[in-house]
């Protein structure tokens, strides 16, 4: 039976050295030159014997450990002063903490992407609609002060922004054509009903604003009227006659 070995691959000799300093768990600020530079040739030389096509970069970091290993066994009577006070390893060890920090980066985003592969956007919707110049005739009523009635209902719910998972999936519940038909249909059965009558006290921020939306687009058409006793009171929805 025939044993094929597989070597891991490696987008780089920077990329094999950081993977044998891991291994060992070597401190990378004190690389022992002579134990990663014989890890290093091993690994050339299994390729080698798979017949595998060494790139010239993988060769020439080989020679870069040589040279390094054969200036740390040089007698220091034999180097200059200058030479001496240098470590041979110093730029090797700047190229290597380089990589890393870029490697972290790619590895960061490479995961942002598999998060954002699990996301669905929904399509961009047609507001063109609600674009026209037409304004709405509230009567005596304030835009205004309706928005901040609104935003008192909100806050007396104490509704919390949900927390965005992006392994679910969630789909719009109530939308204004939804919350139109509800408003007519409620109004049929009572001639008079409350904004608060609407909702539950389930009902999310975007479902007080659907119906909200709702009411607009029914005042503009001319469907319904809407009065309030006091500011920042209940809406009180009539049907128009």
């Amino acid at each position: 039976m025939d044993y094929r070995i597989i070597l891991e691959s490696f987008e780089g000799p920077l990329d094999l050295l950081l993977n044998l300093i891991e291994k060992a768990k070597i401190d990378i600020y004190d690389i022992p030159i002579n134990i990663i530079t014989e890890q290093y040739m091993d690994y050339l030389y299994e390729m080698e014997e798979l017949n595998l096509e060494i790139a010239s970069e993988f060769i020439l970091m080989a020679s870069t450990l040589l040279q390094i290993k054969s200036k740390m066994l040089l007698p220091e009577e034999s180097i200059g002063e200058e030479e001496s006070e240098e470590d041979p390893r110093e730029e090797l060890v700047l190229r290597l903490l380089t990589y890393k920090k870029y490697k972290e980066v790619a590895n960061e985003l490479r995961q942002y992407e598999k998060e954002e592969l699990k996301a669905y956007y929904k399509p961009r919707e047609d507001l063109s609609i609600f674009e026209k110049n037409e304004t709405i005739d509230l009567g005596p009523l304030d835009i205004k002060l309706i928005v901040k009635s609104i935003n008192n209902i909100i806050n007396k719910r104490g509704i919390k922004e949900k927390i965005v998972d992006i392994h679910e999936i969630d789909k719009d519940e109530y939308t204004v054509k939804d919350c139109t038909v509800n408003i007519v249909s409620r109004l049929k059965k009572n001639k008079k009903i409350l904004f608060t009558e609407l909702l539950n006290e389930k009902s999310t921020r975007s479902e007080i604003v659907a119906y909200f939306l709702s009411i607009l687009e029914l005042i503009k058409l001319k469907v319904v009227n809407v009065e309030q006793n006091k500011n920042f009171s209940d809406l009180i929805i009539m049907e128009r006659k």
